[in-house]
């Protein structure tokens, strides 16, 4: 029980401070920094850094449980250590997408023909893409944003804040809004840039987005857990060895 509770007092603070940074995102428009520092390698610098978070997270699509090790702060792993080939996408006997063969993940996932999807790794590896070549285009090319800036910041606003509560929908929906989170945290940084032309503010964000990546996917594995630690089947894998360690 208390493992329990911390672990949703864990979620309480990252989802608390990511609205936050949301919120101090979203006050750039209203309040601009005074800064404007007209560094010619500014954009170089900024863009490579987001381009290395855009390639990371495109990789990690195709690696969800490294990913998920990557990030993964929970301090007891001992005692649910199988947990993870459930929660963080990992193989199982069977599976739909990244997901165990079960009807307690139908939302997570999607079909076109025959074949079965992961909705969320596929609308984060769209959104990675499109922002990639977005980055290319604004940061080492001369994409102009000057008249749309601050609602492009605005829009990544509610993408960033859609996007991390992704996990309260189903199939179609939840791949848009993993694909709107992504391009989210890129139209947050370039608005903001165009705007107020910081090497810090710039930095500062993409710490932020950092942190948001690391809040979508820590909200993630607590709602996959979630799910397996409420299902009441009998002859699940999980439910046996769930048993066992009780």
């Amino acid at each position: 029980m208390s493992q329990n509770l911390s672990r949703i007092s864990d979620i309480t603070y990252l989802v608390i401070m990511s609205f936050l940074g949301l919120f101090l995102a979203g006050m750039l428009t209203v309040y601009q920094p005074r800064v404007y520092e007209n560094l010619l390698w500014r954009k170089p610098l900024i863009g490579s850094i987001f381009v290395l978070i855009c390639i990371f997270g495109i990789l990690a699509v195709f690696s969800p449980m490294q990913c998920s090790r990557v990030f993964d702060f929970k301090k007891e792993k001992s005692s649910r250590s199988y947990l993870g080939k459930f929660v963080s996408h990992g193989t199982s006997s069977t599976r739909q997408g990244h997901h165990p063969d079960c009807e307690k993940f139908a939302a997570h996932v999607f079909r076109i023909g025959d074949k079965t999807f992961c909705a969320a790794c596929t609308g984060l590896f769209l959104g990675g893409i499109l922002a990639l070549v977005g980055t290319f285009l604004y940061f080492f090319s001369n994409w102009h944003v000057e008249q749309s800036s601050s609602l492009m910041i605005w829009v990544g606003v509610l993408g960033v804040g859609f996007g991390l509560f992704q996990f309260k929908f189903r199939s179609f929906v939840r791949l848009f809004l993993n694909f709107f989170f992504v391009l989210g945290t890129f139209f947050i940084l370039i608005g903001v840039d165009k705007l107020v032309h910081s090497v810090a503010v710039d930095l500062f964000l993409v710490a932020l987005t950092l942190f948001w990546l690391f809040t979508r996917i820590s909200l993630s594995q607590w709602d996959h857990e979630r799910i397996c630690l409420s299902c009441k089947a009998a002859t699940c894998e999980f439910g046996d060895r769930k048993k066992e360690v009780d």
